[in-house]
């Protein structure tokens, strides 16, 4: 098994393990020759029923849910960039989201993730930041630097800020790739796997401050969520995840 296969058997390991993804759920999703195919099947539809319907926000028989467009890649921060290694991109893929939208407007996020046998949906977020990002970054290359959740768009040389996150750390007009580079090498270069920060726990070496923008309390899903966050912070050699999340689960 490659390293990147690896990589998405920890991430759905630690899902099914911390109960994000609980294991009939995960066999009641197989995986589908292409990330569009897995987010519009009909076991995934009607997990997204049971989603929208939660909390009473709709009745299940009125939360048909449907799939609007293509998946999108969604970049996480490299830490090979972080690292200055020769020709590292800033960013890699992570996985593929799809935009799922309940008939009273509800959105959520689709997560894929290629295994050996194709294409899983293996969470479901709340919103859908991932793709409106990917939107509003009109073809450059859009990515999130998930210590601080923030998203960015590099273009060219440039690296342009797409949320308030992002302003914080590089201005309205955005910085040079190089000062970028200078930036999160200074912020994370002593947190990289391997390090003794890493090597005494710390998520990975990325240890991501524990955060809710703007939103309720976090609810026992959303927290299951947040430590699977710890714990693909290793799988993903660093990269954690602290937007709120809600499980997938059975009714």
């Amino acid at each position: 098994m490659n390293a990147r296969a690896t990589t998405v058997g920890l991430l759905a390991a630690a899902l099914v393990a911390l109960g994000a993804l609980p294991s009939a759920a995960a066999e009641g999703l197989p995986p589908a020759p292409t990330p569009e195919q897995a987010a519009s099947a009909p076991g995934t539809l009607d997990t997204l029923s049971r989603f929208f319907a939660r909390d009473g926000a709709l009745a299940r028989t009125a939360a048909a849910p449907r799939v609007d467009g293509a998946s999108v890649p969604v970049r996480f921060l490299s830490p090979d960039f972080v690292a200055g290694k020769p020709g590292a991109p800033v960013a890699r893929v992570e996985f593929r989201a799809s935009r799922a939208v309940a008939p009273d407007g509800q959105k959520a996020s689709l997560w894929t993730v290629e295994r050996p046998g194709g294409w899983q949906v293996v969470n479901i977020a709340t919103g859908d930041d991932e793709i409106r990002y990917a939107e509003m970054g009109h073809g450059g290359l859009v990515f999130r630097e998930p210590q601080i959740d923030a998203w960015y768009v590099q273009k060219g040389a440039k690296v342009l800020p797409l949320d308030e996150d992002a302003v914080r750390a590089v201005g309205r007009d955005g910085t040079s790739l190089s000062a970028y580079r200078e930036r999160v090498a200074r912020a994370y270069g002593d947190k990289l796997p391997g390090s003794s920060y890493a090597r005494r726990g710390a998520a990975g070496g990325y240890a991501p401050q524990a955060r809710t923008p703007g939103g309720p309390a976090v609810t026992a899903g959303s927290a299951a969520a947040a430590g699977a966050g710890a714990l693909l912070a290793a799988a993903l050699t660093g990269t954690a995840l602290s937007r709120r999340r809600r499980a997938l689960r059975e009714p």
